[in-house]
């Protein structure tokens, strides 16, 4: 079910154990072969599925654009909510469900860079919950989990990496009118210096054209297996969500 769609008295009705899915993405830079909204656009295509899938067992917030792209700030078109505000933001849209007496969260992230604040937010709203043990607060992006290239063996890659072969895949599929010609542009390899320590880093420091990875193989096709690989990689999710039992540690 999208919530977009429901009067507040259908929402009133709803049993408050139904998991919602706060969708949350980014609009900003992707190269020079794919546009600035890249990640809703592909998070967005993975929720519809999802919805598709699932029904009216789970709950669907509109899609949070605005992500926490601060290090894509040395491209044209990013947009972006500084660390501090964005957790704040997830805080408070996690704070509305459950003052609404929703119990089980989860926010379904499209965009790396809201990985740290995101996990942030759910050990903030936990610290703050504390004496409840029937909420269930989660943060997952829709690529954890699945392994692609192990049912397909034409993958180049091994994971997401930035406007890189599996993204442009998928935009190839959902939207080919958007994917600028990607099938001479050099292969980018930025990993993470100084490993395993973490290092401050922008965007700027491990590409200069935009992109990380190798978009010159992509496919449509590709597209379409991964989309259908990282959509079942969330019922699976889901499905574990209904499960819980409500109080344990454990996903049953």
């Amino acid at each position: 079910m999208l919530l977009q769609e429901l009067t507040w008295p259908e929402v009133g009705k709803l049993s408050r154990d139904l998991p919602v899915i706060i969708p949350v993405a980014a609009l900003e830079q992707h190269g020079h072969h794919l546009p600035v909204f890249t990640d809703s656009m592909l998070l967005g295509e993975v929720v519809r599925r999802v919805g598709e899938t699932m029904r009216d067992r789970v709950l669907i917030t509109p899609v949070m654009w605005l992500g926490n792209s601060h290090h894509h700030m040395d491209f044209q078109g990013t947009m972006s909510a500084s660390p501090r505000v964005y957790l704040d933001l997830l805080n408070d849209l996690a704070e509305n469900l459950l003052t609404h007496g929703f119990r089980r969260i989860l926010f379904l992230n499209g965009h790396g860079g809201n990985i740290t604040p995101g996990k942030q937010a759910v050990f903030e709203l936990r610290q703050r919950h504390r004496e409840r043990h029937d909420l269930l607060l989660l943060f997952s992006s829709y690529w954890d989990g699945p392994q692609p290239n192990s049912g397909r063996s034409d993958l180049v890659q091994i994971q997401v990496g930035h406007a890189c072969e599996f993204e442009t895949s998928m935009v190839l599929r959902l939207a080919p009118h958007l994917v600028k010609p990607h099938t001479q542009i050099d292969k980018v390899d930025s990993g993470f210096a100084f490993e395993p320590a973490y290092r401050g880093w922008t965007t700027k420091d491990r590409t200069v054209p935009g992109h990380i990875g190798d978009p010159r193989h992509a496919s449509a096709d590709k597209g379409e297996y991964l989309f259908q690989t990282y959509s079942a990689g969330v019922v699976k999710l889901l499905e574990q969500v209904i499960a819980w039992d409500g109080h344990s540690w454990e996903m049953t």
